[in-house]
């Protein structure tokens, strides 16, 4: 029936029937508005999933050959030590003696050569200060000409693939001597 039809509908009648769509109007808003809210938050979501997934196979392409590149450089640190074993170079030394050094070299140089193409770098921490992240400490040493907490010595090198740390380098750690006074940094 409409209002027309309906002579007997009162004005409180008339009045529900005009705000009956509005109300319903801004019910129909409400859930539209709840429904963008979802559907953003299930775009945000995917994004999320997208980039962290993406990361994900990224960390696992870049480091999957972790374990391999440490036991190579393992075996960079064994040729390092191999050459540093042989004889210093000196007058009237045996020609297959020299030529066997600077084989070796050149094999040295090629190989870390390669392992830096392949984005497996070493680092020298002589003089550094001693960083926990890449060091490991194997001694400490009293020193006059090192601040404390210096590398005076390293072992072995610092090792890492795509900047992560494969194999920290073994060091020497400056102290100071027993009664000496220590620098206090004034401008820190």
């Amino acid at each position: 029936m409409t209002e027309q039809n309906n002579p007997t509908s009162t004005p409180a009648q008339e009045e529900a029937l005009l705000e009956a769509p509005d109300v319903r109007i801004a019910a129909l808003e409400q859930e539209l508005q709840e429904m963008r809210d979802k559907w953003l938050r299930a775009e945000a979501e995917m994004a999320n999933l997208r980039a962290r997934t993406q990361r994900e196979v990224k960390d696992a392409r870049d480091y999957a050959v972790q374990k391999f590149a440490r036991d190579v450089v393992e075996v960079a640190e064994n040729l390092k030590r191999g050459i540093d074993s042989l004889p210093k170079r000196g007058e009237g030394e045996a020609e297959i003696i020299t030529k066997m050094r600077d084989g070796f070299e050149g094999i040295e140089r090629a190989f870390v050569a390669l392992l830096e193409r392949n984005n497996i770098t070493r680092q020298d921490p002589t003089g550094a200060t001693f960083d926990a992240n890449l060091h490991q400490a194997m001694a400490e040493q009293e020193s006059t000409e090192y601040p404390p907490g210096t590398v005076i010595q390293a072992w072995s090198q610092t090792w890492q693939l795509n900047g992560r740390l494969l194999r920290p380098a073994m060091v020497v750690v400056s102290k100071p001597p027993p009664g000496a006074q220590p620098k206090i940094d004034v401008e820190a």
